[in-house]
């Protein structure tokens, strides 16, 4: 059985934007209303194209659901206890953090909530624009310098930013045909998962 077979009765169209970062870098994605934020991470880490090496928070106003850091005394609510459907009576917008110190802070809205369409897999990538930065770049500020530096040659990191991700690095554009196949793939992945649990 995969993810197709489990009965799915709403779907949340969502937008995400990181925030502080030009070009723009945006995604629209649509999920099952029962996801878990735990798995809606994942979900996003594929859509945008990070590489989930780093903690990660949902915020909305006070609350907060992440990672829990056995160590740490200040956590958020786990992850894995709230679904997408808990926290629509919240608000129709919320915060998501990724890479605590660098800080990537991505603005999420929720367009719509509708049902599901016969035959396809969720969740899907249905749009978006811009690429993501490189991983560990340190935050919008840091990519801010990378591609200044990247588009001068005459820059003195130019040759260090050239060699820090693909030398034909494009921010504008985003592979979404790739994007889509990743996120397929963990489609299927989470809803085996779901089945054992």
């Amino acid at each position: 059985m995969n993810i197709s077979q489990i009965p799915i009765t709403e779907i949340v169209t969502l937008t995400v934007q990181i925030d502080e970062v030009s070009p723009a870098v945006i995604r629209r994605i649509e999920v099952p209303s029962a996801m878990r934020l735990d798995d809606l991470h994942f979900v996003l880490q594929i859509a945008i194209g990070w590489q989930n090496c780093h903690p990660f928070e949902f915020r909305i106003g006070d609350k907060a659901w992440g990672l829990v850091d056995r160590d740490s005394s200040d956590n958020p609510m786990p992850a894995e206890t709230v679904n997408i459907s808990d926290i629509l009576p919240l608000s129709h917008a919320f915060k998501y953090n990724y890479v605590y110190g660098d800080d990537w802070q991505h603005s999420v809205s929720i367009e719509s909530v509708t049902k599901p369409e016969p035959g396809v897999t969720y969740p899907r990538l249905i749009g978006g624009e811009g690429r993501c930065p490189p991983a560990d770049i340190g935050g919008p500020s840091g990519y801010e310098a990378y591609l200044q530096a990247l588009g001068d040659p005459e820059h003195f990191h130019h040759e260090a930013m050239v060699e820090w991700d693909e030398a034909d690095f494009d921010p504008a554009q985003a592979d979404l045909p790739s994007l889509q196949s990743n996120l397929a793939n963990l489609a299927k992945y989470i809803g085996r998962r779901k089945l054992m649990a």
